[in-house]
């Protein structure tokens, strides 16, 4: 048989400060190649972990990977600038997605990588003196692995080219695929088993995974795979195996052992828990919360130690760009330096290395939809606020412009720090005037009468002109009183997993037959309620100390549905890279995603459009990356049957 060969040349760069608490591994030195000889040291071993967290800066915090998990979905089309690379994966007829275009790659090729780095560890660190709870962080990130795999591509190989599980030196350029039960039942359950019995309580080092962390995966991976086996909507697996557990369970197995750990993540916490406003999650001063369970993490320190540019990304990684690609070019704002807007304008809202703004790739777009019905409650839950940068607020004087007062809409004054630019949170009665017939805005927004600040509805959002994503922009504490260095890689952790995602874990098992302590109201109830409780406007710039939590949790639904769980997931998550998962999870990707609603790419463009999204079933797996096929001596006719139908 032939075995598996691309890509499993582990890479190991030193970790940030996630890894701040342990000097012997920051003492480690980078190496490109690992050998069988390297893991037969404790120091080898303590280096390949060290890897492990490393390895999720190369898909976590890359911009074409939070592309392949959002564009296509109902929170993110493509923009402005967008090319095919973002065009291809949103299936609305400007192109299609083929093995050359899908950005799944990110994750194919880095997870092999690690999981070959997981391998040896696993075969060689008890026989070096390293405790069972560090062998366990590289079961967790195997596992990890593995269940993100299966979740993109299907059935993926076990055998890297040594045999199912151990460390590859094989030069064979082969592979098998192996099908879905036998990569859950092989690897992905009982890695995390093992995880969650032998990882500490507490972290070992800042960041590192944990009890916790191994049980939120845990039962995220049995959920996923109780979907799998029960299939609703026929949606077809490959390689083809029938939908029958190896180890004799059912469906309705799958979800009450997703409840059960969920609950015991939710009831033995550890250091983790919920943050007291949903705004204290997301605030790049408040990195590394106790909300936080897995991060692929950065560091403004050092270029070295993060791996990127800090004055000049190119956008690639380990750097962390992915908040770019979903910032529109603010930076043609204008306004006037006299009321009658004739003669010189200025540029009145500068790039600046400031989470409301950053570097403006300008290449995904939220969907009206998501603007106006998933946050359609903008006044008591906060998650819109906390997500979104509606308000473009002024900041010329940083970049070294003199002027005291300039002029805006409706020729008022303006002053660093007043709105530029506001995107309302709701239609206004009053009509938008988007003419601009005396008082010019160069990027198309309108004005309404008294107001100094250019407006846009959400029924006028477009390609061009949208909501940031705030919550995962650019931050750095070294900007001094200018704007910074906004096209360095962003220095921030990124997030992969947060301590309220065991909620949604058992309450979406409660609504699929699970049963316990907590229904499927109660668990949703409890991020809810969390939602409605606000300690700062943060588009209105001002404190707002109020507690909506009452009236969140009595407006939910008595009977909680899966459509319900995947809109407040969506609230909760927007934009973080789970939307693709989990309409997938759930088979809902072609009725939620199916069409959407968004104006176009010229400047002024306000009239909105419906789009219509060709989502077919074998797209609920990703194409296998055409340079994965490229790289293999195998027949053509093997080659197209390692392939995903359909591509």
């Amino acid at each position: 048989m032939k075995k598996f060969r691309i890509h499993t040349t582990a890479k190991i760069l030193l970790c940030t400060v996630v890894l701040s608490s342990c000097s012997n591994l920051l003492d480690e030195e980078p190496r490109n190649i690992y050998t069988p000889e390297y893991f037969e040291t404790e120091a080898g071993v303590l280096g390949g972990i060290t890897s492990m967290y490393a390895h999720l800066r190369y898909i976590y915090g890359n911009g074409y990977w939070l592309n392949a998990c959002e564009t296509g979905t109902d929170e993110y089309t493509y923009g402005y600038a967008a090319d095919a690379n973002f065009k291809d994966m949103d299936m609305s007829g400007v192109g299609n997605l083929t093995p050359s275009s899908s950005r799944a790659d990110v994750l194919w090729n880095n997870a092999f990588r690690n999981i070959n780095t997981a391998n040896g560890v696993i075969q060689k660190g008890s026989g070096v003196g390293v405790s069972d709870g560090i062998i366990a962080e590289a079961r967790f990130f195997r596992a990890f692995d593995y269940f993100m795999l299966a979740q993109t591509f299907g059935g993926v190989p076990l055998d890297l080219g040594s045999g199912e599980l151990q460390f590859n030196t094989s030069t064979v350029r082969g592979s098998v695929r192996n099908t879905v039960p036998e990569v859950y039942s092989k690897v992905i359950f009982p890695d995390l088993l093992k995880a969650v019995q032998d990882l500490p309580t507490g972290a070992r080092v800042t960041g590192g995974v944990t009890k916790t962390v191994a049980r939120l995966f845990l039962a995220k991976a049995y959920l996923t795979y109780g979907w799998w086996l029960q299939n609703p909507n026929g949606i077809p697996t490959y390689p083809q195996a029938p939908r029958v557990d190896l180890d004799g369970h059912n469906a309705q197995w799958y979800f009450q052992q997703a409840y059960d750990i969920a609950l015991a993540g939710i009831n033995s916490p550890g250091a983790y828990g919920l943050q007291a406003t949903y705004y204290d999650v997301n605030l790049a001063q408040n990195d590394r919360n106790k909300e936080m369970l897995l991060y692929a993490d950065h560091t403004e320190s050092s270029e070295y130690y993060d791996g990127s540019s800090h004055s000049y990304n190119t956008g690639s990684s380990p750097g962390n760009f992915a908040a770019w690609m979903t910032t529109w070019d603010y930076t043609f704002l204008e306004s006037s330096q006299n009321p009658q807007w004739t003669g010189t304008s200025v540029r009145s809202v500068q790039r600046e290395a400031a989470q409301a703004y950053g570097r403006p790739w300008k290449t995904m777009a939220p969907t009206i939809e998501a603007v106006k019905n998933t946050f359609a409650n903008k006044t008591q839950d906060s998650r819109y606020d906390g997500t979104f940068v509606t308000t473009f607020r002024a900041n010329w004087n940083k970049a070294g412009i003199s002027n005291a007062t300039l002029y805006n809409a409706n020729g008022l004054p303006v002053q660093p720090g007043s709105a530029i630019l506001t995107f309302l949170n709701d239609d206004p009665a009053q009509t938008i005037d988007y003419t601009n017939s005396m008082y010019k805005s160069n990027v198309g927004a309108g004005f309404l009468p008294g107001r100094a600040d250019y407006v846009i509805a959400p029924s006028g959002i477009s390609r061009y002109a949208y909501p940031n994503l705030w919550k995962i922009g650019t931050y750095r504490t070294d900007n001094g009183t200018g704007l910074g260095q906004p096209n360095g890689g962003i220095t921030r952790p990124f997030p992969i997993a947060k301590f309220s995602e065991l909620y949604f874990i058992a309450a979406e098992a409660a609504v699929k037959g699970a049963s316990g302590s907590m229904t499927a109201r109660d668990l949703v109830n409890v991020i809810r309620s969390r939602a409605g409780k606000w300690r700062w406007d943060n588009n209105g710039n001002v404190a707002k100390n109020e507690d909506n939590s009452a009236a969140m949790t009595a407006a939910t639904p008595a009977t909680i549905t899966v459509d319900y769980i995947l809109a407040e997931r969506s609230r909760e998550y927007y934009g973080e890279g789970h939307r693709w998962f989990d309409l997938v999870r759930t088979q809902k990707w072609g009725e939620l995603a199916q069409t959407y609603t968004i104006a176009g790419t010229a400047v002024g463009d306000h009239t909105p459009k419906v789009y219509t999204r060709n989502i077919a079933n074998y797209l609920y797996l990703r194409p296998i990356p055409q340079s994965q096929l490229d790289a293999m001596e195998m027949s053509a006719t093997a080659l197209a049957a390692y392939q995903n139908p359909g591509y």
